[in-house]
């Protein structure tokens, strides 16, 4: 007689790491003085120095909570998570972050040009 095959288990789901939430700013330079947040009702995010007091805000984008069918499927990717008002944070921290560098460097690029 054969020996019966056993089922094998799938491999386990792999996790996103955490993105961060503090960077280093381009202004004073200083690691970890920048902090990314959030504000899901206004569609705001901001980033703050808290040494040299710089401070950049962007419009962000999200879902709220209405579009459960869409709900379902983005965290059953793990892509996005939920915000505390049910709403879903499609920026991220890194994301204010690198449009204020990418502002920075704009700027930065235009005064080059306009020099003698």
């Amino acid at each position: 007689m054969g020996k019966r095959k056993s089922k094998s288990k799938p491999p386990p789901k792999k996790r996103m790491d955490k993105l961060d939430t503090v960077f280093s700013c381009p202004f004073c330079s200083h690691g970890t003085s920048v902090e990314c947040r959030i504000d899901m009702k206004n569609l705001i995010g901001e980033a703050n120095c808290r040494i040299c007091q710089e401070s950049f805000s962007t419009t962000v984008t999200g879902i709220s909570s209405d579009f459960s069918f869409i709900n379902l499927f983005i965290v059953s990717l793990n892509l996005i998570h939920f915000e505390k008002d049910g709403s879903i944070a499609l920026t991220e921290a890194i994301d204010i972050y690198s449009e204020w560098i990418d502002e920075c460097e704009r700027v930065n690029n235009l005064e080059d040009d306009d020099g003698p």
